[in-house]
Order: structure tokens, then C-alpha cells, then sequence
């Protein structure tokens, strides 16, 4: 592999500042900011300043800082850990930079990273383990942004799983002999069910979990995740969802996810395509079943990725099913489904005050096989009804909804593809609907919103209507 071209003019540490002084000279809005980043640490923090703003003032009280003083002297900065000039003014910043210089002391100068012996990074706080972004002063909203998009990704809660990895690692280095040992037990201490317990507010749990794992099965058992992948668009997913990727040693997944999606899990993990097309499957139902068992079975932690969601005709019901009679724990991670997606791009309200209080999500087939089983008189009295995996049977049910008494003007919109760039969206009445049943171009997975709703659209303001499809 060839060199990285940019080289970094920084390197990366963090500073030890439990119980040790770091000083902040100044008063005012840049101080507040330093004093504030550092009442997130045990450091003990001591302000120099002629005056304190109220911003500095407040953020002092709550960091429990100490204001000795108008100016410090070399013997004040003696000994710290840290420096923060922060005064606003740059020939008193420069004399600061001096002091410490003098000292053998790093210090910082807000807002001139040329006088800077070290940057102040963008903080992710999970402590005790903690996340720093720095751009060496030159993009400080770039390392904020950066840092926002990490927040999301840790939850709060991987604080007290770090917290309880910390509390146990003294048992676990005596319980288990070798590296690899304590390799293993760690990385599904921070991936299996202890940390699911952990994410969900059941520290306690979690712990007998850790200690019973310790003493009985230290290499843990496996554990199924049914993960909703979204409608398509990859920034759908949810940030759980994207976590509970990275942590997968294999990924099963469906047809209709995309492959920037299932590439978002870890680069070695396993992964296993059971697609499911009509009338084409790449894995039957019961395969799938007893592929998530098997893999399980030997101690890995699976993701059973679907698209949308999958409590909504996904079959986890089934899935759940096998996996608690063979004994296999789980858990759900829902995602976004089509009709959601399908709604927001086209701006459909699913439920308007005035004239539909009920949503109906429906299939286009029962297990029979049968068309509009039991929803029918649901959607009549003025429910809005979303119709998923309907392109094939749309003739039966326009026929069927209009002869259990729906009106034939009732407003209909077909979109193709909600969410992903290239999606399609048409609107028209009832009884058009049949028109897109045999459409060749439309061959992405559809959805059908039935119901007044779709006259309060976008779409219906610059309509692709259902009778200029059947034209084209």
C-alpha cells in the first residue's frame, strides 16, 4: 500500500489532568468556552481574569472552578498541566504564551493556532472513553461537524459500558489465562448481550450478565439482530441500525437493501444474499430460519438485515418465532418503512384532522394469497390506506375497493422507489389504478396511498397522472 500524501502536523494525545491544575486567563466569551470544555474533566481549574462576564461567571460556578485572581505570575502557572490564553486580546495572549513558555508549560492561544503549542480538539465525552476531532486549528466548524456525526453514533450509554468493562477488567484478566482469551471475551462483551442490556438502561443486568458469562461461557453465545434497513436511501438508516452493523460477524440480507447499505457493516463480516424476487428465490423462508440459527449456534452475532422495517411485512414474526424455541436471545432494531419515506418526498400527509384520523397498512396478498383480506371497509370509512407490494394485484384491488362502495374518484398515488434517487411518483383516481398493473417500466418495489389525503400532496399540484403513464 502506498504512503498517505498528507502527513499530519499534529500528533494525537490526550493529556492526563485529573487533579492537576490547568489555568484559563480571561474573562470573557472565549474563556467561557475553555472553562466549560474543561468542566467535563477532574482537572482542577483556576481563572485568571480582571473581570468575569456573566457567561464565564456562571460557567465558573458550574465547573467549580476557582477565580484567583486578576493576572497570574510564573509561580501560578508553574506546575499546571495546561494553559488556556483567553483574554481576546493578543498582546495579553502573547505575554501568557510567554509565562507558560518560561514554565516548561503547553499552552494554548484562543483563536491563534500559530501561538499554540497544542489544539483544542471537538470533545465526543462517553467517559471514561472519549472521541477528539481536530483539523490543527485551520477548520474548527469542520472538527464540530465531524464531531456531530460521531455524537450519533455513540450512544450515551457506551460511557457506562466502558465504565463497566473498566470496574471488570481486573476479574477478567485473572479469570482467563491468555490473550486471546480475554480477546474474545471483550469483543462480545462490547457487541452481545451485555452491551444490548447496557444500551437499554440495565446496568445491573448487564453486569450479572458479565460475570455469569465469566464463570460459565466466556466465549458467550450467538445473538440475531432483524434490522430494519430502511426504504432504500442509505441516510435512512438508523444510527442503531448502523451500530448493530459494525458490531455483525455475519450479515443475511434482502433483495431489496442496497449494497451501500450492507456495506456499512464491518469490512470481514460474513455476508450471506437470501433475496426474495417473485416467482426467484435466492433462500427460501425456512432457510433463511435455519441459516440464523446455525450461524448463532456457533457463537456469532447476526444481523438478519431487511428492508423497511421489520415488523411490517417482514416476516420477523416468523423469525422470532424459530429463534426463541431454539433458544437463540434477539432483538429488533426498527427501521423507517416505505410508506413513511413514500409520503415525506411526495408530502402526503398519511392523516389529516378533518377528513382521515386512521392509517391502514396493507399487503396486496394475505397468506392465501387472496387480495384486500379484511381492510376493505376500513379504507371506505375514510382511512388512509398504504398499500405495499400492490403493482400485481392494483386491478383487484381498484375492482374491489369500488365494489365494496369506495368511491371511483377517490384520489390514488403510486410511487416507485420512495426515497432512492431514482423514484417516481404518479397520482390519479381509483379507478385508474388498474393502469399500472402490467407497466414494464415500473420495476421497482411500489407503494399505493389510497385516500383524500393524496389531494393535499405535492404531486398533485404537478401531477404525472395514471392515465398519461398508461398513454406513454
Amino acid at each position: 500500500m502506498s504512503a498517505p500524501t498528507r502527513k499530519l502536523n499534529v500528533f494525537p494525545a490526550f493529556h492526563k489532568v485529573a487533579g492537576r491544575r490547568v489555568v484559563v486567563v480571561g474573562g470573557g466569551s472565549e474563556a467561557a468556552a475553555k472553562i466549560r470544555l474543561l468542566g467535563e474533566t477532574s482537572a482542577e481549574i483556576v481563572v485568571y481574569a480582571k473581570a468575569l462576564g456573566k457567561e464565564a461567571g456562571a460557567d465558573l460556578i458550574a465547573a467549580g472552578a476557582e477565580w484567583r485572581g486578576p493576572w497570574p505570575v510564573a509561580a501560578d502557572i508553574a506546575g499546571a498541566a495546561l494553559v488556556f490564553a483567553a483574554t481576546g486580546e493578543e498582546e495579553l495572549d502573547r505575554e501568557i504564551r510567554s509565562l507558560a513558555q518560561q514554565a516548561g508549560v503547553p499552552v494554548n492561544v484562543v483563536d491563534r493556532p500559530e501561538l499554540c503549542d497544542f489544539y483544542t480538539p471537538a470533545i465526543v465525552n462517553r467517559a471514561p472513553l472519549s472521541v477528539a476531532v481536530c483539523s490543527e486549528g485551520v477548520a474548527p466548524v469542520l472538527a464540530r461537524h465531524v464531531r456531530a456525526r460521531i455524537e450519533g453514533l455513540l450512544a450515551p450509554s457506551f460511557g457506562d459500558l466502558a465504565g463497566l468493562a473498566e470496574r471488570l477488567r481486573g476479574r477478567v484478566t485473572r479469570a482467563l489465562g491468555t490473550v486471546a482469551e480475554r480477546r474474545r471475551y471483550w469483543a462480545r462483551f462490547f457487541s452481545g448481550a451485555i452491551a444490548e442490556k447496557v444500551f437499554a438502561g440495565r446496568i445491573a443486568d448487564a453486569e450479572a450478565e458479565a460475570l455469569r458469562t465469566l464463570e460459565i461461557d466466556p466465549q458467550f453465545k450467538g445473538h440475531v439482530s432483524l434490522v430494519g434497513a430502511g426504504p432504500g436511501a442509505e441516510d435512512l438508516l438508523t444510527l442503531r441500525a448502523q451500530r448493530t452493523l459494525q458490531e455483525a460477524d455475519v450479515i443475511i440480507y434482502d433483495r431489496l437493501v442496497p449494497e451501500a447499505v450492507v456495506a456499512m457493516g464491518r469490512r470481514d463480516a460474513h455476508r450471506i444474499y437470501v433475496g426474495k424476487a417473485k416467482g426467484a428465490h435466492a433462500a427460501s423462508q425456512d432457510e433463511i430460519n435455519s441459516l440464523m440459527v446455525r450461524e448463532a449456534l456457533k457463537g456469532h452475532r447476526v444481523v438478519r438485515l431487511k428492508s423497511g422495517d421489520p415488523l411490517i411485512f417482514g416476516r420477523a414474526g416468523e423469525e422470532m418465532a424459530v429463534l426463541r424455541s431454539a433458544g437463540i436471545s434477539f432483538d429488533v432494531v426498527p427501521g423507517i418503512t416505505a410508506a413513511f419515506a413514500a409520503a415525506a418526498e411526495t408530502e402526503i400527509p398519511l392523516t389529516l384532522r378533518d377528513s382521515s384520523s386512521a392509517l391502514v397498512f396493507a399487503t396486496g396478498h394475505d397468506a392465501d394469497g387472496e387480495t384486500l383480506p379484511g381492510w376493505a371497509g376500513l379504507a371506505i370509512s375514510g382511512a388512509t390506506v398504504a398499500v405495499y407490494m400492490g403493482r400485481t394485484v392494483a386491478a383487484k384491488v381498484a375492482r374491489q375497493l369500488v365494489a365494496a362502495g369506495m368511491a371511483a374518484s377517490t384520489p390514488v398515488a403510486v410511487i416507485e422507489n420512495a426515497s432512492r434517487t431514482d423514484h417516481r411518483a404518479y397520482v390519479g383516481r381509483l379507478d385508474e389504478l388498474a393502469q399500472i398493473a402490467d407497466r414494464p417500466e415500473l420495476i421497482g418495489p411500489i407503494l399505493i396511498i389510497v385516500g383524500d389525503v393524496v389531494s393535499a400532496g405535492a404531486i398533485a399540484a404537478t401531477p404525472v397522472s395514471l392515465s398519461e403513464l398508461a398513454a406513454a
